[in-house]
């Protein structure tokens, strides 16, 4: 059953609630309700316990069920095992409590039919009685700012009560709990949502609560996967209308979609590549490791919007700055270079064995003497170029790293347009200013320095998207004839050439002679090769010959791989010999699409030719696209600078390559229910345009 996301609406009974109900909780200790109640202590709202063997417990009134209660709890926590939890959720629902959260485990975990059956049993009561449901196999939820700890993990109240501006939702309990713990680091949230099985409200129900909230900035998500890819989609869409960024970790990588695929594509564009493409497209930040994600989501809490064309990095080594500008080029970033005017103004203050380049190497003599790092910073600062300052502590000191700290903090006052980020590099982790930095209401703190230029590089590159123009079809739907299956190359192409892709001349020849006059007509030298649905690479079979020269050589040529078409098994169906145009030397790009599980259309472009799946150089981006969109895949590949001329080469035509990108794009879009796949490959392109030499439809 599909439905729109839950909002406050919805879930604000539940995840700030009134009143609290745990049913199951005894005595013993370890009891599962009795650790909820205890995680309850600081809690101002009424909660009651649930259980027939008592009159109180812990402290508070227990009755024997729910409705023995005065009135309908607004947040139910049924804490008994998997047998005794349906009667339960029935009684809760008939009450229309404001939300129910299941722990028990035991259900569609299992794979087991009848436990996926009762799970979805549970959600059909919910549903009915428009009660939402969090769980089952669910570890729990905490509204910190409430101080609201109903989660059957132990010592909540010991956990300082700084709430900051991030929410955190997971799928799963145990890896995003431990961020429950982020205030022991001076780092605050908000809330701490798990959703266990999902099913009812799965992770983008509960981020989507968490754009509601005022206090929340930034938005945690970590999933190992959905059931409907769409709605990531509409919660980045609603983050992103609200000023504010779910930062990404999906904790699993799926490569089946990978195997099983046909064309280059497929392979290329496996599952997590998808999941990264959506990202974009909803304005979420992904990142790749999990100790990234805390340090992501703090600094897009507390950073503005950016306003300039990058970052200053000032070091008081050397080395820090070639760190610094390792890692920003591995991320993309561009650290812009002074204009003269800050050289001059840096020079006067940076000793001649320093540098006052981007990154600016004030050295120890600058950064001992405070008016004079003071006059630096201020330097960088006043000039629009820059939108952020980075600067590493690369030593911990119980007087010096506070005093530092101090002096930085005052910068990120004064200048709250900007964005301010220390690189924490001593091994003392938790050294004293470490805390501080992360405690600072405008200064994020990263222990590493990919993790942070990874971030400034998302800071701009979401704002960029964000200011693209939305998607606009630029051609009407085409008929297409798709035979079933693998399709032959010249019937991809036709289908390619009808949506304005530029394709090879060639034609299908039944003999040698007819191979022959094609050639004569299309002039030599030609390309021969196999024409079957049945071989998907063709040069892997061996039943391709490019740069046929003349006459004679045709003739070797055909014979040559009509033989070892003959020699491949199973058979092959063969239609014909394929004789098409050869064309001029340029660069080899791969464009493709296909149809996802989650997303739907699919489109890549990337480095091709017959080294594509060794070189895993592409971009993929969810179809259709705008030439906006193209632009940027295009511009993210390694290999792009060989489309600008390489060792004497002309430039190469991008324009054309956009095109072509966004024609394709269209084409999956609008027979996303009859094509799989598509592959072109390769495009070469030259000065002037691009032309698609080898093309594989893929048909559903």
């Amino acid at each position: 059953m599909k439905r729109d996301l839950y909002t406050s609406r919805e879930l604000g009974r539940m995840l700030s609630p009134r009143s609290v109900a745990v049913v199951g909780a005894s005595e013993t200790p370890g009891n599962f309700g009795r650790r909820s109640i205890e995680n309850l202590s600081q809690y101002q709202g009424a909660v009651y316990a649930v259980n027939p063997k008592y009159t109180t417990l812990v402290n508070r009134p227990c009755v024997a069920r729910l409705s023995d209660l005065p009135e309908p709890p607004d947040c139910v926590v049924v804490a008994v095992p998997r047998e005794r939890v349906m009667p339960v959720v029935e009684e809760a629902a008939a009450l229309k409590v404001g939300g129910i959260v299941i722990y028990a485990s035991g259900y569609a975990e299992t794979g087991l039919p009848e436990r996926i059956r009762e799970q979805e049993r549970l959600a059909e009561i919910g549903r009915a009685a428009g009660v939402p449901i969090i769980g089952p196999n669910c570890i729990g939820i905490i509204n910190h700012g409430q101080r609201l700890g109903l989660s059957f993990m132990p010592h909540y109240p010991d956990v300082p009560a700084i709430t900051g501006n991030i929410g955190v939702v997971s799928q799963s309990g145990a890896m995003g709990y431990i961020f429950v713990q982020a205030p022991e680091r001076g780092i605050g949230f908000t809330h701490y949502l798990a959703s266990g099985n999902s099913c009812d409200a799965d992770v983008c129900d509960l981020a989507s609560y968490l754009v509601d909230i005022d206090e929340v900035k930034s938005i945690v998500f970590l999933f190992e996967g959905l059931r409907d890819g769409a709605r990531l989609l509409t919660v980045g869409e609603r983050a992103r209308a609200a000023g504010k960024t779910i930062v990404a970790y999906k904790m699993t990588s799926g490569e089946a979609a990978r195997r099983a695929a046909l064309s280059h594509t497929g392979s290329l564009a496996g599952a997590d590549e998808a999941w990264h493409a959506a990202a974009r497209k909803a304005g979420i930040v992904m990142v790749d490791d999990m100790e990234a994600v805390l340090e992501t989501a703090q600094f897009f809490a507390k950073a503005p919007p950016p306003s300039g064309r990058g970052p200053a990095v000032i070091v008081g080594s050397g080395g820090a700055g070639v760190i610094a500008a390792a890692k920003s080029e591995a991320s993309g970033l561009e650290l812009p270079q002074p204009s003269a005017q800050v050289r001059e103004l840096l020079s006067r203050e940076v000793p001649d064995f320093g540098s006052t380049a981007n990154p600016c190497d004030v050295t120890a003599q600058v950064l001992n003497a405070m008016d004079s790092f003071s006059r630096c910073m201020s330097a960088f600062l006043d000039d629009p170029d820059f939108d952020a300052m980075v600067f590493p502590v690369a030593y911990a000191h119980p007087e010096l790293t506070i005093k530092r700290y101090l002096q930085v903090s005052e910068f990120a006052k004064r200048y709250p347009h900007k964005a301010f980020c220390a690189t924490w590099f001593p091994v003392w982790l938790e050294g004293p200013g470490s805390r501080e930095y992360e405690a600072d209401p405008r200064i994020a703190l990263f222990r590493s320095t990919a993790n942070c230029m990874h971030a400034l590089a998302e800071w701009h590159e979401r704002a960029r998207r964000a200011a693209w123009p939305g998607a606009a079809r630029r051609s009407q739907r085409r008929d297409l004839a798709l035979a079933p299956g693998s399709m032959t190359e010249r019937a991809s192409k036709e289908a390619l050439a009808a949506y304005g892709v530029r394709v090879t001349r060639e034609g299908l020849a039944a003999d040698l002679d007819a191979a022959l006059t094609i050639a004569a007509s299309i002039g030599y030298p030609v390309a021969l090769k196999i024409e079957s649905p049945d071989i998907a690479h063709k040069t892997d079979a061996g039943v391709v010959r490019l740069g046929v020269a003349d006459a004679a050589a045709l003739r070797v040529a055909y014979a040559e791989i009509v033989a070892a078409a003959g020699r491949l098994t199973p058979a092959p169906r063969v239609a014909g010999v394929l004789v098409a145009e050869m064309v001029s030397s340029g660069v080899e790009m791969v464009v493709g699409a296909k149809v996802d599980a989650q997303f739907g259309p699919l489109v890549t472009v990337g480095m091709g030719g017959v080294l594509v799946e060794i070189m895993q150089d592409v971009q993929v981006g969810l179809a259709p696209v705008t030439p906006t969109e193209a632009r940027a895949m295009i511009d993210a590949l390694k290999g792009r600078k060989l489309l600008d001329g390489y060792r004497g080469a002309p430039p190469c035509d991008v324009e054309a390559l956009v095109d072509t990108v966004v024609r394709v794009s269209e084409l999956i879009a609008d027979h996303a229910g009859r094509i799989a796949e598509i592959d072109v490959n390769p495009v070469i392109m030259g000065a002037t345009g691009g032309i698609a030499v080898d093309a594989l439809f893929v048909t559903t």
